[in-house]
């Protein structure tokens, strides 16, 4: 029976997600630090699902937040081969009000489990839905027996600036798609084909700015956390 070797992890900070937004390249957003404060340890390695089960049960251990796996993988205190790993975030698809102390993100009706796929000694995070195949390890934590998480701890803002990001949209719509498309009718088409193929025109710009969000958006905002406040700051 495989036993779980348990390394030491000490406090400290650690940045996760991303800025990028566009379809092809972005990520989960938005990027964050995030500042652990107590210690723990955590399996070296990813732990078969069976034997994972077993420890939860017997050894008064937790399925690893991503924010201690990536500060555990900065420390260089973590490792994997091939195969996927199951953390214990659950939550919408971004991390809009997440808790920045080191626990799991926990969204209640939550549609996305966070995972760490491996592949060659490096790992990437993914989006595990319910009808994806069930991950085959788990990253297990046991935490020092003091931790207790406040409600009052620094949380990243609950949703997105949607106005700012309404007035973007609008932006690229305009300066991408709309005006180039006006701008080709003038220089290749008919002064009557302006009067009355107006309507297409801004479609077919609409949808020309919409379709670069494939390829690019401008960078979310990200957050960082200040030495001597503590408060969460944009930093932009």
């Amino acid at each position: 029976m495989t036993v779980a070797e348990w390394v030491r992890v000490e406090p400290g900070r650690a940045e996760l997600g991303s800025q990028n937004r566009s379809i092809l390249f972005g990520g989960i957003g938005p990027r964050h630090m995030v500042e652990i404060g107590y210690g723990f340890e955590i399996s070296r390695n990813p732990v078969e699902a069976g034997r994972a089960a077993e420890l939860l049960e017997e050894d008064g251990c937790e399925l690893a937040s991503e924010s201690e796996w990536q500060l555990a993988l900065d420390r260089g205190a973590i490792a994997g081969s091939d195969g996927i790993e199951l953390l214990a975030d659950r939550f919408g698809g971004d991390y809009w009000g997440k808790f920045l102390d080191g626990r799991p993100m926990l969204v209640d009706d939550c549609v996305f489990r966070i995972v760490k796929q491996w592949k060659a000694g490096r790992p990437s995070t993914h989006l595990n839905s319910q009808n994806s195949r069930e991950p085959t390890h788990s990253r297990l934590v046991r935490r020092d027996e003091n931790v207790e998480f406040s409600a009052d701890a620094a949380r990243l803002p609950l949703a997105r600036d949607t106005a700012k990001l309404i007035r973007e949209e609008v932006t690229i719509i305009l300066l991408a798609g709309i005006i180039p498309s006006f701008a080709w009718a003038y220089f290749n088409a008919s002064q009557e084909y302006l009067k009355t193929g107006w309507p297409g025109l801004i479609m077919g710009g609409v949808v020309l700015g919409l379709v670069t969000a494939i390829f690019w958006r401008p960078k979310t905002t990200s957050y960082r956390i200040g030495r001597n406040c503590g408060k969460v700051k944009p930093n932009n």
